[in-house]
C-alpha cells in the first residue's frame, strides 16, 4: 500500500480516492498533438479524465497568463515543467506565472555525454543551475532516459551524475520506463538516494521493451510505489512517448494508476 506524503494528505483530505487522484498527473508531451491544435481544449479534456496535475513540455506559443487562466478554470495545477538548459533564464518568469515549483531538464545532448568527464561537467552545470533556480524560489531536477545507464569505463554515468550533484540543488525525476529499459532498478536508486525523487514518470514496458500504457506492461508498480514515500515522491506523472490515441492512452493509464495507488 502506498503511504502518501503528509503534504499531499493535508492538501487533499477526504477519501483515499480523492487523495490518490490528487497525486496523479500527466506529462503533456503525451498529448502534444492535441496541445498543438488547442491548448485550452486539451487541458479541459485532461481534467475531464480526472487528472489534477499536469507537467508542461512547451507552451505552444500561448501567453502564460492565458494558460494560467485555463488551468485555474479546470481546477488544474502545474507543479512541474520541462525546460532545456539553453532556455533557463526566461523559464523563471513563466514558471512564476504558471505556479511551477520544479524546473526539470529532460535531456543531455549526445555531444555533451561522450565520456565520464563530460558527465562530470554536466553535473557541475546542473549544480550551477540548481543554485540559480533555488535563489529564484524553484527546485531544479533532471529527468533521465536510458543512455545514462550504459556503462562507461566500468561506471554507470547515472551514478556519476547522482554522486557529483548536490542533492539540495539537483533532484531527480526518475523515469520508470527508461530506468528499467536501461537496466537500472528504481528500488535500488530509491534506497541509495532517499528523498531525492520529488516526482516520477509513470509509463509501462512490455517484456520485449515496447513502451505501453500503464498497466499493460511488466513493470511492478506496486513494489516500486511501496518505497515512494522514503524516496520523496509526491508527484506521479503518466506519460507515453508515442501512443496511438493519446487521450485514450492517458485515460487508461490514469484508471490503472489510481487503482494501484489506492490499494
Amino acid at each position: 500500500a502506498l503511504a502518501l506524503p503528509p503534504s499531499l494528505l493535508a492538501a487533499c483530505g477526504g477519501s483515499s480516492q480523492i487523495r490518490t487522484a490528487q497525486a496523479v498527473g500527466v506529462q503533456l508531451y503525451t498529448v502534444r498533438d492535441l496541445m498543438a491544435e488547442d491548448v485550452a481544449g486539451t487541458l479541459a479534456a485532461v481534467a475531464g479524465i480526472g487528472y489534477r496535475e499536469v507537467e508542461f513540455a512547451g507552451y505552444f506559443n500561448q501567453d502564460p497568463h492565458a494558460i494560467r487562466s485555463w488551468l485555474d478554470a479546470e481546477g488544474l495545477t502545474a507543479p512541474s515543467a520541462h525546460f532545456h538548459v539553453e532556455d533557463w533564464e526566461p523559464a523563471f518568469e513563466v514558471a512564476t506565472i504558471l505556479g511551477h515549483r520544479y524546473l526539470v531538464d529532460p535531456w543531455i545532448a549526445p555531444d555533451k555525454r561522450e565520456t565520464l568527464d563530460d558527465y562530470r561537467r554536466v553535473a557541475e552545470t546542473f549544480n550551477e543551475i540548481g543554485l540559480q533556480a533555488q535563489a529564484a524560489g524553484f527546485q531544479f531536477a533532471y529527468h533521465n532516459h536510458d543512455f545514462e545507464f550504459q556503462p562507461m569505463d566500468g561506471q554507470i554515468p547515472f551514478d556519476v551524475l547522482l554522486a557529483e550533484t548536490d542533492p539540495d540543488l539537483v533532484q531527480i525525476q526518475l523515469d520508470l520506463f527508461w530506468t528499467t529499459h536501461g537496466g537500472g532498478d528504481p528500488l535500488e536508486y530509491f534506497a541509495a538516494y532517499p528523498g531525492r525523487y520529488p516526482s516520477v514518470h509513470v509509463k509501462d514496458r512490455s517484456p520485449d521493451g515496447t513502451m505501453v500504457d500503464v498497466g499493460r506492461g511488466a513493470i511492478d508498480f506496486p513494489a516500486i510505489f511501496a518505497d515512494a514515500e522514503a524516496a520523496g515522491v509526491e508527484h506521479y506523472f503518466v506519460e507515453h512517448d508515442s501512443p496511438d490515441d493519446s487521450l485514450e492512452s492517458i485515460r487508461r493509464s490514469y484508471a490503472h494508476l489510481v487503482e494501484v495507488l489506492a490499494e
